[in-house]
């Protein structure tokens, strides 16, 4: 096996990349790294330098990860900078930093990529004792894996790493015939609400186009960008993301987009992006011009719901935060990360710290539990002894 540390996807064969990939998770898609790569999205000014690892045997693609150098905490979504802080405090610098992790992206996918034909167990240990080699390579304070899947976690425990807990609120489909059936399922309280929610749409006289594939234009692309740039701009300051990325990911994986958009008079006022692979379904930006009521809710939710019902779609993650989702039928499902810290002072620091962190994490998922909106009674994303 033959390891290199590419500095970007153009060095690694599209099509080899692919036979890797994780069949519902389109962020480690060839196309969407090389787009963040090839719009300038991701390198030395925004403080994601890429420095891939690739495991080859004979030519031919075994093992990889996607991995950046980080001079900084941004875009990540699994905040660190109090480690940051306290490395500093004490004379010791954290960056550089190594991450594997999509830039910009809170969502769960593996890590881990390892060939159909190639031995899991040994591709993923081999990955990982290499991905350490780089780490002291660089001289890097750490290495950072951020939302693994919960099958990887098997392997960095057997490797050493600490497990950090979070979680985020999915939309799971039981098999819904409509969206009336997933409403019967809630609560007659729940239900009344997303009824009326709904019922202010046509109130405002506002119509709802869904687009996908090749039904979306590049003139669809520059409107769902501004309503990018005027949500970020709140949120943010600045966008991480740039015209041109979404013009390339257009052009070279469409079918992966779903576009909803909100007219009020025949003019554009809101949109919302989702990325679609496999049994899942992402929502990522949203934004709007003007103020509508429940016109986020539609747009971000209850179309995305419909449209995974209809596609036969299992799991519909709608990003990080918003605890309002739980009352449209979203629930907590536990997320993951896994640090190796180099420093062992600081590293039992902050294992002690992710204790505590994770029985917070477990108390304040179980307080969820009495606001559930359906009628039938759910357990709430579990901690085992595994995590």
């Amino acid at each position: 096996m033959k390891f290199r540390s590419e500095s970007g996807m153009s060095a690694v064969s599209p099509d080899q990349w692919s036979a890797i990939t994780d069949s519902d998770f389109p962020f480690s898609d060839y196309d969407f790294l090389s787009a963040l790569e090839e719009s300038n999205c991701v390198g030395e000014e925004s403080g994601w330098i890429p420095c891939h690892l690739t495991m080859r045997e004979d030519n031919i693609l075994k093992g990889a990860l996607y991995l950046y150098e980080k001079n900084n905490g941004y875009g990540e979504y699994i905040f660190d900078w109090g480690w940051a802080q306290a490395y500093e405090r004490n004379g010791l610098n954290y960056y550089p930093k190594l991450v594997s992790a999509v830039p910009f992206t809170p969502a769960t996918g593996r890590k881990l990529l390892v060939h159909p034909d190639a031995d899991v167990k040994q591709v993923r240990n081999k990955l990982l004792e290499e991905a350490l080699d780089c780490m002291r390579r660089r001289n890097c304070s750490s290495l950072h894996f951020l939302y693994v899947s919960a099958e990887e976690l098997k392997v960095f425990h057997s490797m050493g790493f600490l497990i950090r807990h979070s979680f985020q609120f999915h939309w799971k489909n039981k098999d819904y015939k409509d969206f009336d059936q997933f409403l019967s399922t809630l609560k007659r309280k729940r239900r009344k609400e997303i009824i009326r929610e709904r019922k202010q749409i046509k109130e405002q006289m506002i119509s709802v186009t869904v687009l996908e594939g090749g039904e979306i234009t590049r003139e669809h692309i520059s409107q769902m960008y501004k309503f990018y740039i005027s949500t970020t701009t709140k949120k943010w300051g600045h966008p991480y993301l740039s015209l041109d990325f979404f013009y390339r990911i257009h052009q070279t994986m469409p079918n992966r987009l779903l576009l909803v958009f909100a007219y009020a008079d025949q003019e554009c006022v809101a949109g919302a992006i989702n990325f679609q692979k496999g049994n899942c379904l992402y929502g990522r930006y949203w934004g709007c011009k003007g103020n509508f009521r429940s016109l986020h809710f539609e747009l971000c939710y209850y179309q995305p719901i419909e449209y995974a019902i209809r596609n036969g779609i299992s799991l519909f993650e709608a990003g990080a935060q918003g605890e309002h989702k739980i009352q449209r039928g979203f629930l907590p499902e536990l997320t993951y990360s896994a640090h190796w810290l180099e420093h062992e002072g600081f590293r039992s620091s902050i294992s002690n710290f992710l204790e505590e962190e994770k029985e917070s994490i477990r108390l304040g998922i179980k307080e969820f539990s009495p606001h559930s909106p359906y009628l039938e009674s759910h357990s709430f994303a579990p901690f085992d002894s595994r995590s």
